[in-house]
C-alpha cells in the first residue's frame, strides 16, 4: 500500500507540473507590456542678445540656430554694430549670451571666441565711471560681476588702482590679468 500511495502522489504532482505548464503556455498576458521611449531631446534653445541690436533680451530659437538668426529675433543690428566681430555663422548653444559690439567699445573677443588681433588703439574702460553695461563687454565679466563692480564702487569710493579690483567678490588674480589691459581708473 505505500508503494502504490507513492505512485498515487508522484503521478498527481506531475499532472500539477504539467497542468501548471500547460496554462501557463495558453494563458493571455496580464497587464500592458512596458514601453521604453527614448528621453525628450529640447526642440528650442534660449540665447541672450545684448549690445548693438534694436532689442536686446533673451530669445527662444529652433536648435540648429545661427548667431545672424538670434541678432534678427533681436530686431536685427544698429547701425553702428560692428558685425565683423561677430561670427554670424557660428551654431548656438542654450544659455549663451551673444554681443554685437559697437564702435569704441573695448571688447576684443568676438562670439564666439576666435584668434584675432587686437586693434592697435583700444580705449580704456574706466572702471569708476562705466555703468554695468560696458563692464559687461570685458572678457570674463557677465552681469552679475558688473553689478557687484558697480556696487562696490559705490559703497567704497572709487578704485585708486587697477589691483583694487582684487576686493570685489569673484575677480581674482587670474580674472584681473585677463582685463586690467583694457581697464583704467581714470
Amino acid at each position: 500500500m505505500l508503494h502504490s500511495s507513492r505512485t498515487f502522489l508522484a503521478g498527481l504532482m506531475i499532472g500539477l507540473i504539467f497542468s501548471g505548464a500547460l496554462l501557463l503556455v495558453i494563458s493571455e498576458p496580464r497587464g500592458h507590456p512596458i514601453e521604453l521611449l527614448p528621453l525628450p531631446t529640447p526642440e528650442s534653445l534660449r540665447v541672450h542678445v545684448a549690445g548693438a541690436v534694436t532689442e536686446p533680451g533673451v530669445y527662444i530659437l529652433p536648435m540648429e540656430a545661427i548667431v545672424s538668426q538670434a541678432i534678427e529675433a533681436a530686431g536685427g543690428p544698429l547701425e553702428e554694430a560692428i558685425l565683423d566681430m561677430v561670427n554670424m555663422a557660428a551654431t548656438l548653444e542654450d544659455g549663451q549670451q551673444i554681443y554685437v559690439p559697437v564702435e569704441g567699445d573695448s571688447a576684443t573677443e568676438t562670439y564666439p571666441p576666435v584668434p584675432i588681433i587686437a586693434p592697435a588703439s583700444v580705449d580704456k574702460i574706466n572702471i569708476n565711471t562705466a555703468p554695468a553695461a560696458k563692464l559687461e563687454t570685458l572678457p570674463g565679466i557677465g552681469p552679475s560681476l558688473a553689478k557687484k563692480i558697480v556696487e562696490f564702487r559705490e559703497t567704497h569710493g572709487p578704485f585708486l588702482k587697477i589691483e583694487d579690483l582684487l576686493n570685489v567678490s569673484g575677480i581674482g588674480p587670474s580674472k584681473l590679468d585677463g582685463i586690467k589691459d583694457l581697464i583704467s581708473v581714470r
